[in-house]
C-alpha cells in the first residue's frame, strides 16, 4: 500500500513539471516511480527512501542534459526580449551619433548609438538594430531589400 504514496508523489511532481517545464521535477517524479516499484516488490522503507533520490540524481545528471539538448535542436526557441529586436528596422526620432540619440523601435522610444564611429543619422532616417547594449540600441544603415531600377542602371556601361 506504500507504493500508492510514491505514485501520488510522482503525479504531483509530474503536474508541477507541466507548470515549470524545466525537466527537473520530471526527474524527481522518476525517482518516486522507482521507489513505488521497489515498494510494490516488497522493499523496506529505508531502501525506498534511498532509491528515490539516487534514481532522481542519476536521471538529472544522465538523462536531463540529453533531453534538453534534443528538445532545443527540434524546437528552436524564439528570440525574446532584447534579442528579438536585433535586425529590426527603426526610425530616428532624435539625432543619433556614435555617442547617443533616440530611435522609435517596435513602438517604443529607445536610446541609440551609431555602430560606425562618426556616422550621424538625422530624425526621420530609417536604421536597423545591429545589437542591444544594455538599454541602448546600436544601429547602422538600413540595408535595402532590392535595388531600384535607377541604381541598376547607374553602374551599367552605355550600349
Amino acid at each position: 500500500m506504500g507504493w500508492l504514496w510514491w505514485v501520488a508523489a510522482a503525479l504531483v511532481l509530474g503536474v508541477a513539471e507541466m507548470l515549470s517545464l524545466s525537466l527537473f521535477l520530471l526527474m524527481l517524479a522518476g525517482g518516486a516511480l522507482a521507489a513505488a516499484v521497489a515498494s510494490a516488490l516488497g522493499a523496506s522503507p529505508a531502501v525506498q527512501f534511498v532509491l528515490a533520490p539516487v534514481v532522481a540524481l542519476l536521471l538529472v545528471v544522465g538523462l536531463r542534459p540529453w533531453l534538453l539538448r534534443h528538445l532545443r535542436e527540434r524546437v528552436p526557441l524564439p528570440e525574446t526580449n532584447a534579442g528579438a529586436l536585433v535586425g529590426r528596422g527603426a526610425v530616428v526620432v532624435a539625432t543619433v551619433t556614435d555617442v547617443g540619440g533616440r530611435i522609435k523601435l517596435n513602438g517604443e522610444v529607445w536610446s541609440a548609438r551609431s555602430a560606425t564611429e562618426g556616422r550621424t543619422y538625422a530624425p526621420g532616417a530609417e536604421v536597423t538594430v545591429e545589437r542591444i547594449d544594455g538599454a541602448t540600441a546600436i544601429v547602422h544603415d538600413q540595408s535595402p531589400t532590392t535595388p531600384s531600377a535607377a541604381e541598376d542602371t547607374r553602374g551599367a556601361a552605355p550600349r
